[in-house]
């Protein structure tokens, strides 16, 4: 038996590895030769302003009074440059938008996932290529870019990071902390010749990380006053650093500035996912090499933000996010990124149409080589009778085409020139998807060819082990066939040489190969199956059919609350006619009132929103109060009994109640404390983590009485859940804990005499109650009720106020009791315990259930596993590499 709990672990470990080696490996590839236009530039330097969470629409729109938010970015869009919308991608995260906006493509999963505050993976960025660049800003974002870059050109300056907090009480100085920096660098510059002269040379970038209004987002909201007046403080720094700018260079005409945003924040103050308000940031470039305001009659957009900003007379010209980076190499002079997929925004360059052309064919060329690069590394790698070359994009066409533009700039046709190039882009860059994800169907077919094996076989396990199934069948188990063996060796060695021969990474192997014991152990139970059919044929073909399709119909509505949280709705209301249907109504009638009662109330919390909602302490106060209420009924019922254990417990539940006590003063007190900016008190913090603590050893100081034990876990989880919750919440965990403890006595009443042979009261059940196996009894179909009952009330724990699959869904302000420093690692620690108190309710409660009704644990198990099999069977292919984090993360449950 351990040989097979060994086998399903490694089935699972390897089909969950595997979802990221096929679906979200890097894109990145390496071996390309820099590409640059010949031509010179027409900058010398260049500034980079990225104002991180600021949206499009708080910098355009004119405030109340009428009057613009930024009077300097507002008198440039008029007056001195071009403006538009930069169009990020999700997921709307700094990292990603910043690797977008420097390096010139979308940061795949893959590199997300690996590092926050370093290089996960080797790329190319624009500040690689530059003479000399210089950054001031967030450690976490400049650290991406300095650490691991060629030579010793880049000079990063930053704050410390203790001091990005959320609860201070003005982090405006994030920014000015900037300017201030910024302007005192070039003032110490006159005085030092090295450095004076360092900064007079060419293809330089300065690098200006404003975090303010991203923390000020977090904190206050978006409609804040303090996110607007950042915002003004913002302009007024730009306004500062230009006027020092044109100061120190003799107002040369050779700078270039660049003013955006990484992403954009929702009303709620959160980012990450793919809505407007968190795509749409601000793209305002003026200076040398860029085109002044052009007016316009009319202009045709999608949305109605023209009319909304009083822009409409002014030319608008928006670009996607990575178009930033090709734009700022072709401004001063530098190679374009290696991995930039971003194409020239020619339509924004004040210059000759000939630079235009070139620049626009050195953009066609750079991404073309990364397509070669790829194309011969998935060529090399492939059998040549096996290889499939992408036919939009062959050889030929490729040297057509380029030869093509090539012609048309040479005979001064350069609009058609830029236009090819267009194209060329455009096949190229499908050309890199084609290739990078060459290999998925075949991993993916080995992959669920295994999986689907190790469900064959985890089911034929529970028939032959646990159940009555095969009592007509004989038991006497012939030896396998010697041929079944050597023909699975045969296959596993053919398979092996031919990943050999095509030199495929190790990983290769154990997906093709895994497959092979896993359907070699199925083919030794054929008895088995035999025997399972033989029972199916007697089945009345009505019976099958109906226990089926609700099978079917079951596992679909799991699958379906993953992306629709109102199916859980759905499923406890059908929970509530439960006992309808069976005895329990005319058994237990009390006990299926408080049924029917719980059932609906959790079904409410499923239609609540997971996100723009506003804090709302009383309801964290009023769960508090609550949880009182019903320590102080246990407390009576305690000190009713007369046994030896009563002080023991009475001290311990009396010091429950304190925590719990201690947890709705912390709240409460550390939501005013921030509501007047004054930070996080110490004491608060140090309480928090005390109770946080002291929640994971209170439960084992009490009783082994089965309602006494799972009322422990219940109020220390909930003196913690406390803590980390904002508003409705904290009353899930009660309303969950309280359908538990019902659902307990409801699974023992369906249990009638004859089955169980010593039927306990659930009030005398221990949880160190004997195991001993001959007291279990078999499985019966109503145990498969039991095991999908177990995770739907899983995937209510985990999607009943919010979805985990995103971080978005979640605010930052749970987290506030504990922290309020930056710390994303420590702030996502947090939040996910909040996420496993009402897991851990369950399997508790389960626990109980177990128990009470004299389940088989390893059997049962193996039926939830089963079930949760076929989920993952729908997610594998249903999973997607793009995407904000709740529609990647939905699709990896």
């Amino acid at each position: 038996m351990l040989l097979y709990i060994i086998l399903g672990l490694l089935i699972h470990l390897v089909f969950f590895a595997s979802i990221f080696d096929i679906y979200f490996t890097s894109p990145l590839v390496h071996g390309m030769t820099p590409q640059f236009t010949p031509l010179p530039p027409p900058a010398k330097r260049l500034v980079l302003f990225v104002a991180d969470g600021l949206r499009a629409d708080k910098l355009y729109e004119l405030d109340e009074n009428g009057n613009p938010r930024a009077p300097f970015i507002r008198n440039i869009i008029m007056h001195e440059g071009s403006w538009g919308i930069s169009h990020t991608r999700v997921p709307t995260e700094s990292r990603p938008g910043h690797v977008a906006l420097i390096a010139g493509f979308y940061e795949d999963v893959s590199a997300v996932a690996r590092g926050w505050k370093e290089n996960p993976v080797e790329f190319d960025s624009l500040i690689n290529e530059t003479r000399h660049t210089w950054c001031w800003g967030s450690p976490d974002i400049l650290a991406m870019f300095t650490k691991g870059a060629s030579g010793n050109h880049v000079f990063a300056h930053n704050y410390d990071a203790y001091s990005e907090d959320f609860g201070a009480q003005d982090v405006t100085k994030l920014d000015t902390w900037v300017f201030d920096n910024v302007k005192e660098f070039f003032h110490a510059a006159r005085n030092n010749q090295s450095l004076f002269s360092k900064l007079n040379e060419d293809k330089i970038v300065l690098f200006l990380h404003l975090l303010g209004i991203d923390t000020n987002g977090h904190a206050h909201r978006p409609s804040s006053r303090e996110y607007l007046n950042n915002i003004k403080i913002v302009d007024e720094g730009v306004k500062e650093i230009v006027s020092t700018l044109k100061d120190f260079y003799g107002n040369d005409g050779k700078t270039a500035f660049i003013f955006t945003a990484d992403h954009g924040m929702t009303d709620w103050g959160s980012h990450g996912a793919g809505h407007p308000l968190e795509t749409c940031t601000p793209f305002v470039t003026w200076g040398a090499g860029i085109k002044y305001p052009q007016k316009v009659l009319a202009q045709k957009f999608d949305d109605t933000y023209l009319q909304e900003w009083k822009l409409e007379n002014w030319k608008r010209q928006d670009v996607n996010q990575a178009d930033v980076a090709p734009l700022m190499a072709a401004l001063i002079g530098v190679p374009f990124p290696l991995n930039s997929v971003g194409t020239l925004p020619v339509d924004i360059l004040n210059s000759t149409d000939l630079f235009k052309a070139e620049s626009m064919f050195t953009n066609a060329v750079q991404i073309l080589e990364q397509f070669k690069v790829k194309m011969a590394q998935k060529k090399e790698a492939t059998l040549p009778f096996l290889f499939t070359p992408f036919n939009s994009l062959s050889d030929s066409k490729q040297i057509n085409i380029l030869r093509k533009a090539r012609s048309y700039i040479k005979q001064k046709k350069y609009d058609e020139a830029v236009s090819l190039c267009k194209e060329l882009i455009n096949l190229a860059l499908k050309g890199l998807s084609y290739y990078h994800t060459y290999d998925r169907f075949f991993l993916a077919f080995n992959v669920v060819l295994g999986f689907v094996g190790w469900t064959s076989y985890a089911s034929l396990l529970i028939i032959k082990s646990h159940c009555n199934l095969t009592r007509g069948v004989s038991k006497e188990v012939k030896k396998p066939s010697h041929l079944l063996s050597c023909s699975f060796i045969a296959v596993g060695i053919l398979l092996a040489l031919f990943l050999l021969i095509q030199a495929c990474p190790w990983t290769y192997y154990v997906y093709c190969l895994l497959p092979l014991p896993v359907w070699y152990a199925v083919l030794r139970e054929f008895p088995v199956i035999q025997g399972l059919v033989t029972l199916l044929l007697t089945f009345p073909p009505s019976h099958f059919v109906g226990y089926l399709l609700l099978f079917i119909l079951g596992v679909e509505v799991l699958v379906l609350s993953f992306f629709y949280r109102y199916m859980l709705t759905a499923g406890l209301i059908a929970f509530a006619g439960w006992p309808f249907i069976t005895p329990l109504w005319t058994r237990a009638k009390s006990t299926s009132l408080s049924w029917i009662f719980f059932c609906l109330l959790l079904a409410v919390f499923p239609l609540m929103p997971v996100v723009g909602r506003k804090p709302n302490i009383f309801l964290v106060v009023g769960a508090g109060l609550l949880v009182l209420l019903l320590s102080l009924f246990v407390v009576t019922s305690v000190l009713k009994r007369k046994d030896s254990f009563v002080s023991e417990e009475l001290v311990l539940h009396l010091l429950q109640m304190l925590s719990t006590v201690l947890s709705m003063c912390v709240v409460y007190g550390t939501h005013n404390s921030l509501l007047k900016k004054q930070g996080l008190p110490l004491i608060n913090q140090v309480v928090s983590w005390i109770i946080l603590a002291s929640s994971f050893v209170m439960p084992l100081l009490s009783p082994l009485i089965l309602f006494d034990r799972l009322f422990s876990i219940l109020v220390s989880s909930m003196s913690t859940y406390l803590l980390l919750s904002t508003g409705y919440e904290a009353l899930f965990p009660l309303v969950l804990s309280c359908l538990m403890f019902v659902w307990i006595h409801m699974e023992q009443e369906t249990l009638p005499q004859s089955v169980v042979f010593c039927k306990q009261k659930v009030s005398s059940i221990q949880f160190t109650y004997n195991t001993d196996i001959t007291q279990f009894r078999e499985l019966y179909l109503d145990d498969i009720r039991r095991a999908f009952f177990l995770v739907f009330f899983l995937m209510t724990a985990f999607f009943g106020t919010g979805n985990i699959a995103s971080i978005n869904s979640f605010d930052l302000a749970s987290v506030y009791c504990f922290l309020t420093v930056f710390s994303p690692y420590m702030m996502g620690a947090l939040m996910m315990w909040k996420i496993l108190i009402p897991f851990a309710l369950v399997m508790c409660a389960f626990e109980a259930v177990q128990l009470t009704t004299q389940l088989s644990s390893k059997s049962l198990f193996l039926i939830v596993i089963n079930i949760s099999d076929i989920m993952a069977l729908h997610f594998f292919f249903l999973i997607k590499d793009y995407g904000s984090w709740l529609d990647i993360g939905t699709s990896l449950q």
